[in-house]
């Protein structure tokens, strides 16, 4: 069979990945590549366990392991895929930042002014990473992110928001992330989607799958949302198909509260922790792996396209499980994000 190729390179897909290869293996500059991965390893806001600022490279490592045709979507890596280089300066902020979250949650002499420290470090974040999601979409790229924890790609949905009024967003998670602020910090992982739901009007639904760790406050923003707020909590799905309600039916009345352009947040502990047994803030429960690919497949089926996404909070363990389901699910992301773009792909 003639081997493929991407931009002026042959590509062997079936071959041993060279070690200091790029992404799932491809070498593809990015000039030569139509999606484009942010890597954000920053993780000050984590309340839990640490270790999500490693999840970009975990999964660059673990990418190099899977077969690249999928029986789905055919060959991905064709159109070229991209990581693009981590910041040496977010990693040092949030090397800082951590420092700054000890003395905060310490409520040492300086606890005040760490917290200042930890807010205006996540302010950092954001404009780096929507001032780098621009540039990249001005270029005619299609654009994912890696996380880092779920703070991470505010910058990414803000800047989608404006090119796309109207949007909504599938939110995969074990958490609402509609808290005001935690521990005091207001770009906190446990915010995500309080910031983006207050604070960009171009997106009009947030729908959230997997929801089953929460507090009150939480659960009663999405409740007097209006339904711009769409929460299926885990229990409730659980308890449907104790019921004998399908899985495919659950979840094509998810796809059906999406708007047509759609944004996809997947927090990896909306999974069952058996796959992320490392993430931060792991809860019982949760969808298998085939039930949220299955999920995702349904909204390319649907004819809604896909904007963009965000993979976060896969924190590599002493093994290398977690960075392997993580990049597994990153192919899939980006297969369908490529199924749903208006541009040419194989």
């Amino acid at each position: 069979m003639k081997e493929p190729h991407i931009g002026s390179r042959s590509f062997d897909p079936s071959a041993p990945a060279d070690p200091d290869a790029g992404i799932f293996g491809t070498s593809t500059s990015a000039s030569e590549s139509l999606v484009h991965l942010i890597p954000v390893p920053f993780e000050a806001t984590t309340s839990y366990g640490r270790g999500t600022s490693l999840g970009p490279q975990a999964i660059l490592r673990a990418s190099h392991q899977p077969d690249l045709f999928d029986l789905e979507c055919g060959r991905p890596y064709e159109v070229g895929i991209h990581l693009l280089t981590e910041s040496s300066e977010i990693r040092a902020l949030n090397k800082e930042a951590l420092k700054a979250v000890e003395v905060a949650q310490g409520k040492g002499v300086n606890a005040d002014s760490a917290l200042t420290e930890v807010n205006l470090a996540g302010e950092k974040v954001n404009k780096y990473v929507r001032s780098l999601a621009k540039q990249t979409l001005d270029d005619g790229k299609l654009v994912g992110l890696i996380g880092g924890d779920h703070a991470s790609p505010f910058g990414l949905i803000e800047e989608l928001s404006l090119r796309h009024p109207g949007m909504g967003i599938l939110h995969l998670d074990a958490h609402h992330d509609l808290r005001e602020s935690y521990d005091g910090f207001t770009w906190s992982h446990a915010s995500i989607m309080f910031n983006v739901m207050t604070q960009l009007d171009g997106v009009q639904k947030l729908v959230q799958v997997g929801i089953r760790d929460f507090c009150e406050e939480e659960k009663a923003m999405a409740d007097e949302s209006d339904g711009v707020i769409v929460a299926f909590y885990d229990q409730d799905i659980a308890r449907s198909r104790f019921r004998g309600e399908p899985w495919g039916q659950l979840a094509q009345s998810i796809v059906d509260e999406l708007p047509q352009e759609v944004y996809i947040s997947f927090d990896v502990d909306g999974l069952d922790p058996k796959l992320c047994p490392n993430t931060g803030t792991p809860v019982p429960g949760g969808l298998d792996f085939n039930e949220a690919i299955f999920l995702l497949s349904l909204v390319q089926e649907s004819g809604r396209r896909i904007i963009g996404f965000d993979l976060c909070e896969v924190a590599p363990g002493r093994d290398e499980w977690d960075a392997n389901v993580g990049a597994r699910l990153l192919y899939k992301l980006i297969a369908y994000m490529i199924q749903t773009s208006p541009q040419p792909h194989p």
